[in-house]
């Protein structure tokens, strides 16, 4: 081999391993970033119990965030509730500041109805269309009294939250729970990243 080909094969050596520390380098900033997305900007949190059934289930996990995020009538967030509750809290949030509830049962668990209004009075053009709602009685022992809530209007700073298993569910039409201080609030859920044949958005 003379001088000018070992030249070259010096020369495409140092061209390799230089793609190869790009490339590397390349990776370990794709690491880094995701790093500082789960630490600062998202965060995972475990779906503990049966009240948001059929929409999340016991032991699913989720991606959440609470960036720059407000709450708004229809979004799934995680909270925490000192006292009562001890652990994060998966919810539906049905009304916020300002809004007024009211949650109707009527004689048969198929009668429940929940009203939002932006001012005191209630009717049914307030009636809120809720596709997500698990009717799921056939175990219930239906007594209306215990799922109603009476109007009220939600305080500033705070939102008032159900489980979609209406009557599985313990939330903001019980004392344990009552209207939620958004300044408890975690994020919101982005994603369900397990199980993996569900992973994808949540709505």
């Amino acid at each position: 081999m003379d001088k000018n080909e070992a030249n070259k094969v010096q020369s495409s050596g140092r061209k390799a391993m230089s793609e190869i520390l790009d490339y590397f380098e390349v990776i370990v900033i794709a690491i880094c970033v995701v790093f500082f997305l789960f630490i600062f900007l998202c965060r995972t949190c475990r779906v503990s119990g049966g009240s948001m059934e059929n929409t999340l289930y016991d032991g699913e996990t989720l991606i959440i965030s609470n960036l720059f995020y407000t709450p708004d009538n229809g979004d799934i967030i995680v909270f925490h509730q000192t006292g009562t509750l001890n652990e994060p809290v998966v919810k539906r949030v049905i009304a916020t500041a300002g809004q007024w509830v009211q949650v109707t049962c009527g004689e048969t668990p198929e009668d429940m109805k929940v009203y939002v209004s932006n001012d005191e009075i209630i009717d049914e053009s307030d009636l809120v269309k809720e596709p997500y709602f698990n009717d799921d009685f056939k175990y219930l022992s239906f007594d209306g009294s215990t799922y109603d809530f009476e109007a009220a209007q939600v305080p500033e700073g705070y939102i008032f939250v159900m489980g979609d298993h209406r009557y599985h569910s313990t939330d903001s039409r019980s004392p344990m729970v009552g209207f939620v201080d958004t300044r408890r609030i975690l994020g919101k859920v982005l994603l369900r990243i397990s199980p993996m044949d569900k992973f994808g958005a949540v709505e």
